[in-house]
């Protein structure tokens, strides 16, 4: 029934379609000094009095150009061409065939005595809400990758895997407008060379839906649009490697591009056991809690960065885990224009890691009064993590007003795993409390399938839009867990308590996710537009949990724990309706909008025992944001939103977890959704002339019902039931509605060239504080965390042959809790780092990677001052230097270290995790790359100016939002 449902509405949106020879506005863009054509000049249309309203497209090799499915209005057309005069002029559409002839660009030059000087190009420009960083003006080394060029690049910054841009994370990086793996935005950037990168693009990218009337539906996601060299766009590109070194280490893979006119084809490949993978935390289930803590880690790197990539680089690898690794993996990434209407891109990737860790843990309860409990840990573990993911985006431009867009994506998993954990808790080193052995085997297997459906109609009538956005998620987790663990519970001399669980768990969970985005928006004057929204949603969650405890006997797991069993479901739904006003230009609008939400959060449990728990809310979601040039060289974005978030079935399902007998946790089926505000404040300013830029980013949110961790820490022995038993000492942990947490987040960046040493300086600074609620043994107590960043980067912009770079980074937190004000704890970060890559022409290169991290103020024990030294020595060799022998040394002091620190609402905790010690490794890189000459470009959109997410909207729609 579903099916036939979605098969018809699917005929219902083609009933729009419409067949028609449509008119062309085409031209010739010239040089007006030799008359030749000139290929791959940018061609823009603006509506007059509407800027919202915009076509884009490049010119071909014979400097032709053409726009079709193109609005009658009156329209500033614009020429852009590198090197020549920006050319504007206005005309009158009339939805008739119109040829402009040829259109002569005058060569941008300033006179200084008999001597000419064509402009530089600007290191940074700022183009309404994109910042634009033009990729000649950093100077990088032959091999270098795009993250390499960005690293360069003021207020960009990578961090163990994760990219930031004005202290935000990047969500997504596209080439060319264009999806490149996915949302994974390290992966991208480490497959492309710098050397075909001609800007890289900074913005807020409007979800594909919000696109059209330009109103952010809260859905913006920081993003990088890498714009490439027309003359690269044509062909093959990429690089194999192999190396061998000590210990058995090794390291092979490459990486291969296929680009042909609009078809782009990447391919991928990588196996290795130095910890370098080519995939994120998504790809994998059930990671271990280590790896997933906050904090900072040491050495930046758990394995070799140096193995087989030129110029230092890390090749396509992206943020590394915890411990030591062997990665196996293979990924696959299309896209394409097929015809005129039809755009296609799709990507399929695997990987295969089984990774080995051992982990010291020191953690630091804050309990009410001046008595404290501390628990230490040691961990080993070892898992093997299969992983399939696919994606494909279909957008098919039904005709000049209408387009669907699917996006459908599934993934496949399954995750072994053993741990054996050593636990301890004590008040001091007389004073033990209890400690526990604890052995577990794991299995695990997850399907995961989501799929969107964006339906986008422009009317006639300008500024007239519908658009209905159909989402679909279906999950479904399964895993059993083999628990051996022994505890000893200190009563006193000769009178110690043992205890020993032989437990079996076999769990399963199953979601289902529906929702609905339905907008309409009328256009009011001559720069306003309001949309009405209706935003219904249904998710369903239900888990089955069945315990069994060893039968000793016959051996078997055959009695059945029916306390620490359960059968649990839970549906959140959602009635949202909304109105929103947009008002403005590309220069300055304003968008205020007002959601109405009723909500029901019911839940159910059958097993061991029958309850249901049934809340309903209803709340006003405010939302404003405000963009406003303040001059050529600056701008201001304010924007605030209202949003809620449910509880997830984990946090509601009342069942006890005891796979650590001293730390135990629960669910809580009482919990209300979270009512949280955020604002934010963002200022941009660009002295083109001087290289100069400077960003101000302010971040602040708010919850009430915020959901906290109420922690209690036993005083004597109680029973929880039959089955479970809290001895003193131990802890229990569940999720609780407080209210009172909020957070602020300010990060400042200035970037400015230092002509004589011919270096960029970027020096940035920024402010975390965190006001988190907590309860410990029913008492309330407030974390206030607060930490100064600061640091100031050299890079150098000397020439492809010199480069280096000298980075010092410090970290200042003071932490405060109102239960135990004598527990406050301050702690400082220190990280130094100089990169120098030396290149001959000759084709001799040398590569160092010094860095030093300091630690106080943490546990002791922990606190650090260690040295991480990689180095390399390569020859490059065969015909235009394609070949590269490198002998390299990762940890050459073997020094080499990874520590966390944590601090939360109930407790801080240092973590000292395995990382791989020195080794020396020989590699053999074979570079491949053969360039054709640039495509022609029919009426293809503009790769500079591309609309936010690369696809137009329809005919007669509002364009990107401009916020």
């Amino acid at each position: 029934m579903i099916k036939a449902r979605f098969l018809s509405f699917l005929f219902l949106l083609a009933a729009f379609s419409s067949i028609a020879q449509e008119p062309v506005l085409k031209g010739v863009v010239k040089d007006g000094e030799t008359k030749l054509p000139l290929a791959d000049a940018t061609v823009r249309l603006t509506a007059s009095g509407d800027s919202t309203i915009r076509y884009n497209t490049l010119t071909n090799k014979q400097g032709v150009f053409q726009f079709t499915a193109i609005k009658p209005l009156s329209y500033r057309l614009e020429i852009s061409y590198s090197g020549f005069e920006i050319t504007r002029t206005d005309l009158a559409w009339k939805n008739s065939s119109q040829d402009l002839g040829d259109l002569l660009l005058l060569r941008e030059a300033k006179t200084l005595g008999d001597v000419t000087i064509i402009s530089k190009t600007a290191a940074v420009r700022v183009k309404n809400d994109t910042t634009e960083f033009s990729a000649s003006q950093f100077k990088v080394n032959p091999d270098a990758n795009s993250e390499d060029l960005i690293k360069k690049m003021p207020g960009v910054t990578v961090e163990n895997g994760v990219v930031k841009a004005g202290g935000e994370q990047v969500k997504k990086v596209t080439v060319d407008g264009r999806d490149f793996f996915g949302d994974d935005a390290t992966a991208t950037l480490r497959n492309l060379p710098a050397e075909i990168v001609d800007k890289i693009q900074v913005f807020d990218k409007l979800s594909d839906q919000a696109q059209l009337t330009g109103i952010d539906d809260g859905n913006a996601a920081k993003s990088i649009n890498i714009v490439t060299k027309a003359n690269m766009r044509n062909g093959q590109f990429g690089r194999v490697f192999a190396g061998y070194g000590t210990d058995n280490h090794y390291l092979a893979g490459g990486n291969m591009s296929f680009f042909k006119n609009t078809m782009r084809l990447s391919l991928v490949g990588l196996t290795n056991d130095v910890n370098q993978q080519n995939f994120t935390e998504m790809d994998l289930l059930g990671a271990t809690s280590s790896s997933n803590r906050g904090g900072f880690r040491g050495g930046g790197s758990r394995g070799g960065s140096y193995g087989g990539y030129g110029g230092g680089n890390n090749g396509f690898l992206v943020g590394q885990q915890p411990g030591v690794s062997k990665t196996n993996s293979f990924g696959i990434n299309y896209n394409d224009q097929w015809g005129k209407k039809t755009e296609v891109s799709g990507s399929y990737f695997f990987n295969n890691r089984k990774l080995n860790n051992k982990e010291t843990l020191s953690r630091e309860y804050f309990l009410n009064g001046d008595s404290s409990q501390f628990y230490d840990q040691t961990a080993l573990s070892s898992s093997n993590n299969y992983n399939h993911r696919a994606n494909l985006r279909i957008n098919y431009k039904i005709d000049s007003f209408n387009s669907i867009m699917i996006t459908p994506s599934v993934n496949f998993q399954r995750y072994n795993s053993f741990n054996e954990t050593t636990g301890y808790n004590f008040y001091d080193a007389a004073s033990p409390i209890s400690s526990t052995v604890n052995r577990s085997n794991a299995t695990r297997d997850a399907i995961n399938f989501n799929n969107n459906v964006l339906y986008r109609h422009s009317f006639k009538k300008r500024g007239r839009t519908f658009s209905a956005y159909l989402t679909t998620g279906v999950n479904n987790n399964s895993g059993e867990i083999y628990n051996d663990a022994f505890s000893v519970y200190y009563k006193g001399i000769n009178n110690n308590l043992n205890d020993s669980l032989q437990q079996y768990t076999n769990q399963q969970t199953k979601g289902l996710s529906l929702s609905a985005n339905l907008n309409y928006s009328e256009p009011v004057g001559k720069k306003g537009i309001i949309q009405f929204s209706y935003n219904p949603s249904y998710s369903l969650n239900k888990s089955d949990k069945q315990a069994f405890l060893l039968d000793n006997i016959d051996n078997k797991y055959n009695n059945f724990d029916s306390l620490l069993s359960n059968v649990f479901k839970n549906t959140y739904v959602t009635q949202k309706t909304g109105l929103a006003y947009r008002m403005g230009d590309r220069d300055k609008n304003i968008s205020i909008g007002l959601d109405y939400q009723a909500a029901s959060l019911n839940s159910d449990q059958t097993f061991p025992y029958s309850t249901t728990v049934k809340r309903t809310f209803s709340n006003l979601l405010p939302s404003a944001m405000m963009r406003l040039d303040l001059s050529k060289q600056s701008n201001i974005r304010l924007f605030y939103r209202a949003y809620t978030n449910p509880p997830s079935v984990t946090q509601l399902q009342d069942v006890i977890n005891n796979s650590n007998p001293l730390q135990l946790s629960t669910g809580n089926p009482d919990l209300k959704q979270q009512y949280a505000h955020r604002l934010g404040i963002r200022y941009q300013f660009t002295n083109t002339k001087k290289g100069q830029s400077f960003f101000a980013n302010i971040f602040g949110s708010t919850a009430s019902d915020y959901v906290a961790t109420a922690t209690y820490i036993a005083q004597r022995d109680s029973v929880l039931n039959s089955s479970v038993t809290l001895f003193k000492g131990s802890q229990l942990s569940k999720p609780v509605n407080l209210n009172g947490q909020w957070s602020v987040n300010t990060f400042l960046t200035y970037g400015a060239p230092l002509n004589f040493i011919k270096t960029t300086m970027n020096i940035n600074a920024g402010v975390v504080y965190n006001r988190t609620p907590g309860l410990i043994n029913n008492v309330a107590n407030v974390s206030n965390a607060n930490t100064f960043n600061t640091g100031i980067t050299f890079a150098s912009n000397i020439s492809q042959y010199i480069d280096f770079t000298v980075i010092y980074n410090a970290g200042f937190s003071n932490v405060k809790n109102s239960l135990q004000p004598n527990l406050n704890n301050k702690y400082i970060s220190e990280a130094t780092s100089l990169r120098l890559n030396l290149l001959s022409k000759s084709g001799w290169l040398f590569n160092s990677d010094l860095n030093n991290q300091i630690y106080s103020g943490l546990t002791d024990g922990f606190n650090q001052n260690y040295w991480l030294w990689n180095m390399a020595v390569a020859k490059k060799f065969m015909k235009n230097q394609r070949g590269e022998l490198r002998l390299s040394v990762f940890d050459l002091l073997n020094q080499n270290q990874s520590i966390t620190r944590t601090t939360t609402e109930t407790y801080i905790e240092d973590v000292n995790t395995q990382v791989i010690k020195q080794y020396f490794m020989l590699t053999f890189t074979l570079n491949l790359k053969n360039f054709g000459k640039a495509p022609a470009n029919n009426n293809r959109r503009n790769f500079e100016g591309f609309d936010r997410g690369g696809y137009g909207p329809p005919r007669g729609g509002g364009g990107p939002g401009g916020m």
